[in-house]
């Protein structure tokens, strides 16, 4: 028993190392799922992101070439309304469903940013709709879907820790100096 008792504490330190050997291994998995998960979220996040933008940005090319189409806007590929009208439409189905997954996984500061964004979009539909020709009050509209697309972006690299990117504000040489 003496025998026993002199090899208990060495007994006692092997019992310990390995519990806290467990421990710290169970910790590490546990920490390694965590950001695992977070990583696969923000690379859905982004994809949900960009296929939003991408969808609405289709939708400001139809009425960049309809405005044209009407006197507003110097589009080098103008489309009437009546060609333009079964792909704005093809444009507004896609944006539905884009629209709800941004919902379901974008942050409240991106799906704010994205509502305002796409109000704009569907304020400039409407004016060619109208078959407005008025070119300033169009400026005005691309303005603020230009503001609005900077929000947005910006929302989203705020919400995926992204660096600060582009305003993709790339001056246009004016129609006489192209001439």
């Amino acid at each position: 028993m003496a025998a026993f008792l002199q090899q208990l504490p060495a007994l006692i330190g092997v019992v310990i190392g390995a519990l806290g050997s467990y421990l710290a291994v169970v910790r590490s998995d546990r920490a390694r799922f965590w950001r695992e998960r977070a990583a696969r979220w923000e690379e859905r996040r982004l994809a949900v992101y960009s296929d939003y933008a991408r969808t609405l940005k289709r939708a400001v090319t139809l009425t960049y070439r309809v405005a044209a189409h009407l006197g507003n806007d110097p589009h080098p590929h103008p489309l009437s309304a009546e060609e333009a009208a079964p792909l704005m439409a093809q444009a507004a189905l896609d944006r539905d469903p884009a629209g709800e997954s941004l919902l379901l996984l974008g942050s409240a500061a991106v799906v704010e940013k994205a509502r305002t964004w796409v109000v704009t979009v569907m304020e400039m539909e409407r004016f060619l709709r109208e078959e407005t020709r008025d070119p300033r009050a169009w400026q005005e509209l691309l303005e603020r879907q230009r503001a609005g697309r900077e929000g947005y972006y910006a929302a989203v690299r705020e919400d995926l820790t992204l660096p600060p990117g582009h305003p993709a504000r790339w001056p246009l040489p004016a129609a006489s100096a192209q001439r």
